[in-house]
């Protein structure tokens, strides 16, 4: 019978192949009569004695495979040499003191570089080769850094260790794409002594953050400082998406969706709009109050509220609009519109046709579901419509108007004539992307309203700019107004890139990003 096991393993000499509940295990023997003495060289064929080595190879048919096999141990004739007896190695097999074939480490290391260490173990288990999280982290650390040339142009960032916790800087070659190091803080000193040494550098893309720029500029004075365009374009993003948040009750009031009867609402709707109706009395006793020059801390004494509600509801941050919940029923009306249209008006009959498609709930729900149905129908227009939620409308505001749709464009219509400014906002949003290569005017135009710190760090950006023959002053250049305090750089005594030794350059973190 034609067999493969002699061409996967062309050193060895086949025996037997064993089939156990647990595994196959293939048993073999070293075809050469001799082997070379590990500290001298010179070949041995006097044997002493043999053992037998078990090695965890590469499944074969979904099974865990073992290799058996007979290694010999010679004496060396050599005179003058230290080793006296020596067992035959397998380099092409398995390293020395391993317990894995070669290619079955390379296997596992490639999925601990994916996956890390206790997901990719999970992983192994389901091929057929198992490992714990813990060998896998140390195969990675085994694992060989490639070579590649120094970069040109490279873009640094945050990035999270432990998000929330603990976060580092990442470096990339962004001519290769492919990451180039992880520092372990963000401080100055530790970006200066990475970049210190690489004068190669030309370009250095980077966020508005005041840490990297002052390291850049100190370390590579000769590298030009470029504003990364994903910064440029989230910042801008988030402020055009609370631009609109803040103008929702506008927005919903042009709509239309705020417009209903209260007698066509169910019980529990009913009792959600009375909690509407008391905050919206709430929010309007303290604009009043705030509008008589009352400050904060006494309205909080006069109201009973919060400080932070307090303040969320003077600065236009709470937008309490009633709006209907979200439903389990929800999926179904176009399936129910279809049965109504076609002439059955019967709650019961109704809940029966839907469960037959999947239906989980109860009854009731589909009765009220019919009863305001029916009731809608004798006064048209008066339920409470689902308003379209903030990011959809950011997001089609920040659209060129050519490429909306006809119901999309007319959504837009409405609210451009309801809130001109966050409008004027969307068409800032549109032309972001050619900032770059325009006057800061259109930058300027945002320095309004809760956009102005956004506006005067894009400004201050554009400024820092340098023209052709003169250097960059990146000292304009502003911290991002969006990091937390417990978010800062590290202890500012780090002075190395590592400083816990060469042992953390091969962490596996580092490792599995570099790779």
């Amino acid at each position: 019978m034609f067999s493969l096991l002699p061409f996967l393993l062309p050193r060895l000499s086949i025996r037997q192949v064993l089939l156990t509940p647990d595994g196959i295990t293939i048993q073999a023997d070293v075809k050469s009569a001799s082997a070379p003495c590990p500290d001298c060289g010179r070949r041995s064929r006097r044997r002493h004695s043999h053992y037998h080595r078990t090695l965890a190879d590469l499944p074969l048919q979904d099974r865990v495979a073992r290799l058996q096999v007979l290694v010999r141990r010679f004496r060396c004739d050599t005179p003058g040499c230290r080793r006296r007896i020596f067992a035959e190695r397998l380099p092409d097999i398995a390293v020395v003191r391993a317990r894995r074939t070669t290619r079955l480490a390379n296997s596992q290391r490639q999925i601990g570089l994916s996956l890390g260490g206790e997901p990719g173990a999970r992983l192994a288990v389901r091929l057929a080769m198992p490992i714990s999280g813990d060998t896998l982290l140390r195969l990675i650390r085994t694992a060989p850094l490639a070579s590649h040339p120094p970069p040109r142009v490279i873009g640094i960032d945050d990035w999270a260790w432990r998000r929330g916790h603990r976060y580092g800087s990442i470096i990339c070659d962004l001519e290769r794409r492919r990451i180039v190091d992880l520092l372990p803080d963000r401080t100055v000193e530790t970006v200066r002594s990475w970049l210190a040494g690489r004068t190669g550098i030309t370009v250095i893309a980077r966020d508005r953050a005041g840490t990297y720029a002052q390291a850049a500029t100190t370390a590579c004075p000769h590298a030009m400082q470029v504003a990364d365009r994903w910064h440029l374009m989230e910042n801008a993003s988030a402020a055009l998406l609370d631009a609109v948040q803040r103008s929702m009750r506008q927005i919903r009031d042009a709509l239309g969706t705020t417009s209903f009867d209260p007698a066509l609402l169910t019980s529990a709707e009913r009792r959600q709009h009375e909690g509407f109706l008391r905050r919206a009395a709430a929010d309007r006793a303290i604009h009043h109050l705030a509008g008589s020059g009352v400050p904060i801390k006494e309205i909080v004494r006069r109201t009973g509220y919060s400080r932070k509600v307090v303040r969320a509801v003077v600065r236009g941050g709470r937008t309490d609009v009633f709006r209907v919940r979200a439903s389990m029923l929800d999926a179904f009306v176009p399936r129910l519109n279809a049965e109504w249209d076609g002439g059955c008006r019967n709650g019961a009959e109704l809940w029966r046709r839907l469960r037959a498609t999947g239906f989980t709930g109860a009854l009731r729900v589909v009765s009220e579901w019919a009863t305001r149905r029916r009731r809608a129908e004798s006064a048209p227009g008066m339920l409470p419509r689902k308003p379209p939620p903030a990011r959809t409308l950011a997001r089609l505001l920040s659209h060129q108007r050519d490429r909306l749709s006809m119901a999309d464009a007319r959504l837009v219509a409405v609210v451009e004539d309801a809130v001109p400014r966050a409008a004027g906002r969307g068409v800032i949003g549109q032309a972001l992307p050619g900032h770059a290569s325009h006057e800061d005017g259109g930058a300027r135009e945002l320095a309004h309203g809760r956009q102005r710190k956004f506006a005067c760090g894009v400004c201050r950006g554009h400024r820092c700019r340098p023209r052709r023959g003169h250097s960059c002053d990146h000292r304009t250049m502003v911290e991002r107004s969006n990091r937390r305090a417990d978010q800062q750089g590290e202890a500012a005594e780090t002075t190395d890139v590592w400083p816990r030794g060469p042992r953390s350059s091969a962490s596996p973190a580092h490792r599995r990003m570099t790779a």
